[in-house]
């Protein structure tokens, strides 16, 4: 046997012993998973996990991994260890009677050097921050009628307005995305900057376009979150740059729009910008530790506009998207407000419980739409149990709300558009706590009640006035939706002929 033989095989065993050494260190030193995790759909790959799994929209798809594994499974995405909760039962669990472990937002450093502002602000902050600040945004805005019949004065304003351009229109084919966006946007910025815009301000249109955007092109950020390295590919072929660059902009539009309300501020805090500042110097003369401070100021300022605006202006372009579907709920609806208010005045707040089909029409639409089917994603603060399966401390969770409002045992043939299921036998609405569009818990929707509002005075001024049709009823618009942070309708035409001049 040659001396060079004897080399290599001394060579290969050291290798493998080495080999061997390493994993035998490695499987000692690493972190064992933990037992009795929630079940997944199928094999984990190194580094991309189950994202080979997921299609673009994955809504019908975790409907049917919840047939098959039930109301509780486990996706790796990338790097994320990710929850994803279905059922209102299960839902409930974990927002309201655990919420104290599931009500944080999911850690995303990876994001930090682009956007910087992230964590500031109520949406994405957690703990301490999250309630200073949840805490004192809500009570300036219930000060200045947020859930209140006051409030209405200023949506009735917008309102008018809206119709007023609607009128414009004379019944010719319109998309009316981008000025349902400025109306609504117009009824929060009437409470935050004490002021409306009108809907040719290049700046205020500008800020509608950029939450647009950024709203509804959320793949990018999203790919960067579960696979870090794809924010190094060139020519920035996902856009994460361009999403970056104007979630920039927006915060320094922001920002110049609140600098004006502190020019011309007078010692009465009549807007949101004016009173928060107010609580700021507050807290400074009294030396308290606080997160009332300008970066939580503009953070405050972005949730509340994207918020108030993009999921009610969202919902009314379904609500009239359904109707072009569906004809004879749009002449049900008339036929109520003719019976109840007539034509003579607008209808207003005092008019809501009289008009229960079209409550329950909003409801319909709130369901069958289920604006934002997977929430925005919590994180668990600690480790726990949720029905016996182990949740580890810093799961990303989401809440599957498709899994409620599409529920077929809930509901009854989910797919079909039916406001009746909100009436009783005797034409009364019937109030189902399992309708959780605006989610549950401790990070239920802030603007929950104003939207209400907005939805019900909009709409019932829009089909008082004017009849929707359909620009070819041959072909009507498609009721497949563009998946995003919300599900919007696909851009669509319509024409809103008056009826008072029919």
């Amino acid at each position: 046997m040659s001396s060079d033989y004897l080399t290599s095989l001394g060579i290969t065993s050291c290798l493998l012993y080495l080999t061997l050494a390493i994993l035998i260190y490695f499987w000692l030193t690493s972190e064992k998973e933990p037992q009795n995790l929630p079940p997944t759909p199928g094999i984990e790959l190194a580094f991309i996990g189950h994202l080979y799994l997921l299609k673009k929209n994955p809504r019908q798809q975790f409907l049917r991994y919840t047939q098959t594994l039930g109301p509780i499974f486990r996706l790796k995405m990338g790097s994320w260890t990710t929850v994803v909760l279905n059922s209102f039962d299960v839902i409930k669990e974990a927002t309201v009677k655990q919420g104290e472990y599931f009500s944080d937002r999911p850690n995303f450093e990876i994001l930090i050097s682009k956007f910087p502002h992230l964590y500031d602000g109520i949406v994405m902050s957690s703990g301490a921050r999250w309630k200073q600040i949840r805490t004192t945004s809500l009570a300036i805005l219930r000060s200045f009628g947020m859930g209140k019949n006051i409030m209405t004065e200023h949506i009735a304003n917008e309102v008018a307005a809206y119709v007023k351009e609607l009128e414009s229109t004379k019944g010719r084919p319109i998309n009316v995305k981008i000025l349902t966006n400025m109306s609504v946007a117009n009824v929060i910025c009437s409470v935050i900057f004490g002021q409306r815009f009108e809907i040719t301000d290049p700046i205020f249109l500008r800020l509608i376009e950029m939450y647009d955007h950024v709203l509804g092109e959320c793949a990018g950020i999203n790919a960067v979150v579960v696979l870090p390295v794809l924010r190094h590919l060139p020519f920035d072929v996902l856009g994460y740059n361009k999403y970056a660059s104007t979630v920039m902009e927006i915060n320094s539009v922001i920002k110049h729009l609140v600098q004006k309300v502190r020019d011309r501020s007078t010692n009465e805090a009549d807007n949101f910008v004016a009173a928060y500042v107010e609580e700021m110097k507050k807290a400074e003369q009294l030396g308290e530790s606080t997160y009332l401070d300008e970066a939580n100021l503009i953070g405050c300022i972005d949730n509340l506009f994207a918020a108030g605006t993009e999921t009610t202006s969202t919902t009314i372009l379904w609500s009239l998207l359904y109707v072009l579907h569906n004809p004879e709920t749009q002449k049900k609806i008339f036929n109520e407000i003719m019976e109840h208010v007539g034509t003579d005045r607008a209808p207003n707040i005092y008019d809501k419980p009289k008009l229960k089909y079209l409550n329950a029409f909003i409801m319909e639409t709130q369901r069958t739409t289920s604006l934002l089917p997977l929430s925005l994603p919590h994180a668990c603060n600690q480790d726990t149990v949720l029905l016996g399966f182990n949740i580890p401390k810093g799961t990303q969770i989401l809440i599957n709300l498709d899994s409620v409002l599409r529920d077929e045992k809930i509901w009854g043939h989910p797919e079909n558009f039916r406001p009746e299921r909100f009436l009783d036998e005797q034409g009364n609405l019937i109030k189902r706590e399992e309708l959780i569009p605006f989610s549950m818990g401790r990070r239920i929707c802030l603007g929950e009640s104003l939207a209400k509002m907005e939805l019900f005075l909009f709409l019932s001024s829009m089909f008082q006035r004017f009849e929707f049709l359909p620009v070819d009823p041959d072909h009507l618009p498609t009721l497949n939706e563009i998946f995003g942070t919300t599900t919007a309708p696909n851009p669509y035409e319509i024409r809103c002929v008056d009826r008072q001049k029919c």
